[in-house]
């Protein structure tokens, strides 16, 4: 059994990367309409699509190799 820390340790500092939005490639259809989503759903407040549509256009180029 651990003893309990007695005592305050310093804060777990995490970097919060702001990256920007990922490029589609060019001439895919499906990254094309990832983009289009991505830009309606910005346009309309929904930040979690955006953010979806970012993760999916960020996986996305693993299919086209």
């Amino acid at each position: 059994m651990s003893n309990p820390t007695r005592h305050s340790t310093a804060p777990i500092v995490l970097p919060l990367p702001l990256e920007t939005d990922p490029a589609p490639v060019d001439g895919c259809a499906g990254c094309a309409e990832l983009v289009n989503v991505r830009e309606r759903a910005r346009s309309g407040g929904d930040l979690a699509t955006v953010t979806d549509c970012n993760v999916y256009l960020r996986r996305h180029p693993e299919g086209h190799r």
